[in-house]
């Protein structure tokens, strides 16, 4: 295993333990940031993640949310932004809010962990940039 591997697993199990559960994402992105990650890039419906690492790229697959062929959902805004706040509120797991995101249009977004701000793209490239605030960690 190497280096970039280790660190971003290790970084992954301190955010997801440490997070609470109503605004968890910024304190699991700060926790990411401070192990060197720079961009975690998502394509959807497959759940690739590409973690962009001091150390190096790493790359993860989730279980996809479709298989076979599909249409794709047309991009909504509002349903984003709700599936978006309703993640923040702690009201669904992640494997929900990956869900909601596609049904919302979303085919892929990504995470700007400096800049502290996420782009959720559709398919003709439409786009809607949230910031999300800095936090503290121990």
């Amino acid at each position: 295993m190497s280096k970039a591997t280790e660190t971003l697993q290790a970084a992954q199990k301190r955010g997801m333990e440490g997070r609470p559960k109503v605004g968890g994402f910024p304190y699991l992105a700060e926790t990411l940031r401070r192990a060197g990650v720079t961009r975690n890039l998502w394509d959807l419906p497959s759940c690739q993640s590409l973690y962009l690492t001091q150390d190096g790229p790493v790359v993860t697959q989730g279980a996809p949310l479709i298989s076979g062929i599909a249409d794709v959902p047309a991009f909504n805004k509002e349903a984003l932004i709700k599936a978006l706040r309703t993640d923040q509120a702690g009201e669904s797991t992640f494997p929900e809010f990956l869900a909601a995101s596609w049904r919302a249009g979303v085919v892929r977004y990504d995470v700007n962990l400096g800049a502290r701000t996420v782009a959720y793209y559709g398919c003709n490239r439409e786009e809607y940039i949230e910031s999300y605030q800095a936090v503290e960690i121990d």
